[in-house]
């Protein structure tokens, strides 16, 4: 007795969920974005000359003298601010800023930051209301209304940007150094001038 041999043909549907699952597959292990990939050479950091309490008042002098508006968080050593800018009348800016710093213990801090820009437009949106049972629902529009729309977020890349604030902590930690470095110096002319008097005094008793 002969068997004859069948030949198996996949049939369209298992085609098909192969071809499915060959293109996820391919989606699961494409590379990433290159805002994913991890750098040196990136704009988020600056070591700046100064202690680290020195280094941190300035960065704190720095968001308050640039307008920005300081978010009072749990985190006493994070920073973060915000700034808003009016582009036109339908587009608004606004620019989050957060740092923080870290001593070096060797004359030197290490000032962290990012900086988000986030732009809204104003656009109308329409409300409605809905009324009646399930499978007899009628919905009426009612009005409609003006409101700020988020329509791009990102973090800011330019290093120009983060220069500035570099810099602006650089000069402000450099004054601090100076202040405490005259500070002991008045004291030393104070005490000086006190002595001096004393020992005039004493002089014009004697005589």
């Amino acid at each position: 007795m002969r068997v004859a041999n069948r030949q198996f043909r996949p049939s369209p549907f298992i085609w098909a969920a192969s071809l499915a699952g060959a293109v996820l597959m391919a989606g699961c292990s494409s590379a990433p974005t290159q805002h994913a990939y991890f750098r040196t050479d990136t704009p988020f950091s600056k070591v700046v000359q100064g202690s680290g309490d020195s280094v941190c008042w300035s960065v704190k002098r720095a968001f308050l003298t640039q307008g920005y508006m300081l978010d009072r968080g749990g985190d006493s050593a994070i920073m973060s601010g915000t700034k808003d800018a009016q582009i036109d009348e339908k587009n608004n800016e606004t620019l989050r800023l957060q740092a923080t710093c870290v001593d070096n213990h060797n004359g030197t801090s290490t000032v962290f930051t990012t900086a988000e820009r986030e732009l809204n437009r104003l656009q109308r949106i329409k409300t409605s209301v809905s009324a009646g049972v399930s499978f007899a629902t009628v919905t009426v529009p009612t009005s409609s209304e003006d409101a700020l729309r988020v329509v791009r977020r990102e973090t800011i890349q330019d290093p120009k940007f983060y220069e500035g604030f570099y810099q602006l902590v650089q000069t402000y930690a450099s004054e601090d150094a100076a202040a405490q470095a005259r500070a002991p110096r008045q004291d030393r002319d104070a005490r000086q001038d006190r002595d001096d008097g004393g020992r005039r005094q004493d002089e014009a008793r004697r005589q």
